[in-house]
């Protein structure tokens, strides 16, 4: 049975609720319910890995309009909406003021059009999972060299996966569930990711070293179900609204404060971090330059206009 309805709305997600993205959620909830004096419920599902389900089913439960609402990757409907795939580009972005400019404006309007036009979903926005870095249990990275011969686990993104090639390593492309399961058994050496998902995945008790790399920004989208947003009344759907942008703001300003707490945490736990200078940074870079061309090729030549600077 639904547990979406005009009264009581289902919304999810795939991390702690104490995490960045479970203050957002938490936002969302807090201002509907206020906004309506408690007439619309919002039931949330912090964490769906948690009742042994992959985190993917949060698309489906949107998709068939049993859920109203989940964040989620962006990555990961890439196949669906192609335009999304401008998001996959290393290096796309020279910091989060630049992706939350290009987010907030043209290029973000645009792909939630895409997105409209392509699947059952409405983009209320996006959600900042931070920029992507290397961790892994072997040595400290400095160079692409450095990666040789090891093996790195990855979103199942082509991008991605050749991303990882052009520095000397093996992709390793899996669904996040399995992906934290290969890396604690050891069966893979690296991965890539904010440091809120090394932190939050227990990732930081496997791997001693991280790069900060920032190849790649997260977006993480807020996808409704567009059949369930249009059957709101009017009043209604301006409280969604308002409560998913009250969300944004609230998640983005929690996302950066942790980012400082997290690695300062890493580095008690005596997790080692290199930050690259601008000769190193210039060289993965290069390195990436097939990557990029790919990722470029994925997508439209107008959506890189749109992503300024």
């Amino acid at each position: 049975m639904s547990k979406t309805s005009l009264s009581r709305l289902w919304v999810g997600g795939y991390g702690p609720e104490q995490s960045a993205h479970g203050r957002g959620l938490a936002t969302f909830r807090d201002i509907v319910e206020m906004e309506t004096d408690g007439e619309v419920r919002v039931e949330i599902t912090w964490n769906i890995m948690e009742e042994g389900r992959p985190m993917t089913d949060l698309l489906g439960l949107v998709e068939s309009g049993e859920m109203f609402l989940c964040y989620f990757s962006s990555s990961y409907l890439g196949d669906r909406v192609p335009a999304l795939n401008v998001l996959e580009t290393p290096f796309l972005f020279t910091d989060l003021d630049h992706a939350h400019r290009a987010l907030d404006g043209s290029l973000g309007e645009r792909l939630a059009q895409e997105v409209r036009s392509t699947t059952p979903f409405d983009a209320i926005g996006f959600w900042d999972n931070g920029f992507r870095h290397l961790t892994n249990r072997k040595r400290p990275v400095h160079t692409p060299a450095d990666c040789a011969g090891m093996t790195v686990r990855v979103q199942p993104n082509a991008v991605h996966e050749e991303l990882i090639r052009t520095w000397g390593a093996e992709p390793v492309a899996a669904e996040l569930s399995d992906g934290i399961r290969m890396i604690k058994d050891l069966e893979v050496d690296a991965q890539e990711n904010p440091l809120a998902n090394t932190v939050a995945y227990g990732v930081d008790e496997v791997h001693d070293h991280v790069t900060m790399s920032g190849h790649l920004y997260g977006a993480r989208g807020l996808w409704a179900n567009r059949g369930t947003m249009e059957s709101l009344p009017g009043d209604l759907r301006d409280v969604v609204m308002h409560a998913g942008s009250s969300a944004i703001d609230v998640q983005r300003g929690e996302a950066a404060a942790r980012e400082i707490e997290y690695r300062a945490r890493m580095e008690r736990q005596g997790i080692e971090f290199v930050d690259l200078d601008a000769g190193e940074m210039a060289e993965f870079r290069r390195a990436s330059a097939p990557a990029i061309d790919l990722a470029r090729q994925a997508s439209r030549v107008e959506l890189f206009d749109l992503v300024g600077t």
